[in-house]
């Protein structure tokens, strides 16, 4: 592996995101925490607490997590298909870094953008409310892993789609659909038998609810689960994405 390499292009992704920061930090920040002021503020009233804590408490790590994994996504998918559209791709694909390289920088480069806006939800969501942390190692693991999943899948979507159209469709009718079903807003136990099955086969169910289990040490199923579910979509997106690169689908012809 090109290390040197991988670095400076990690550096050049982090830069590019970080030149149009409010766009892309703080704009997720506050659009985030418009649902935190809607369902924590407005609707906590009509809702049951979870256990010995509120709903509004609930709330906050899947917000977090929520603001990870739509960022993360975001960052990988626009960078790649923004390289190909502008046709600046063919001077990386020049470069000695083998498929490894570039797909560890991109998906690094997900993973800092996604944590530097849950970081900045989760400092605002602490002023106002107790939370808790009963766990810090597992909340940094989740939201590291769930960023890279993410960010993997952000990568296979910026591959495959030839214009922003299909970019927007991925992200409209796959990454926000199963981002806003995967327990953020609520307690799968609170479903339908049928709806909680349903859930199950949601990959980003396992990310919030472990991430959720750091602060709270409560969940809806085992964190250990949600650790090997979220590690093998990791090793299989990692795998996706190493293959299409290094055969050049739709970034060499």
């Amino acid at each position: 592996m090109n290390y040197y390499g991988s670095w400076t292009f990690f550096v050049k992704e982090v830069r590019r995101f970080y030149s149009v920061a409010v766009q892309t930090i703080f704009a997720p920040i506050v659009s985030t925490l418009l649902f935190l002021l809607i369902f924590g503020t407005v609707i906590e009233t009509k809702i049951l607490e979870f256990g010995n804590i509120s709903y509004s408490q609930f709330l906050i790590p899947g917000l977090v997590m929520m603001a990870i994994l739509q960022n993360a996504f975001s960052n990988s998918s626009s960078s790649i298909i923004q390289s190909k559209i502008y046709g600046n791709l063919s001077f990386v694909l020049l470069s000695p870094l083998t498929a490894l390289d570039l797909y560890v920088a991109f998906v690094a480069a997900a993973v800092v953008r996604g944590l530097a806006v849950g970081v900045g939800v989760l400092l605002v969501g602490w002023i106002g409310y107790d939370l808790q942390i009963h766990y810090a190692s597992w909340i940094l693991l989740f939201a590291v892993l769930s960023a890279a999943v993410v960010g993997g899948l952000g990568l296979i979507a910026g591959i495959v789609a030839e214009k922003y159209d299909h970019l927007a469709a991925f992200q409209n009718f796959i990454i926000m659909p199963l981002t806003f079903l995967s327990g953020v807003f609520y307690s799968i136990h609170s479903l339908p038998s049928f709806w909680q099955f349903l859930s199950m086969f949601n990959p980003f169910f396992y990310m919030v609810d472990g991430f959720r289990y750091g602060f709270y040490a409560v969940s809806d199923i085992s964190v250990w689960l949600s650790l090997a579910v979220t590690l093998l979509f990791l090793v299989l997106v990692s795998a996706i994405n190493l293959v299409l690169l290094h055969k050049g689908v739709k970034i060499r012809h």
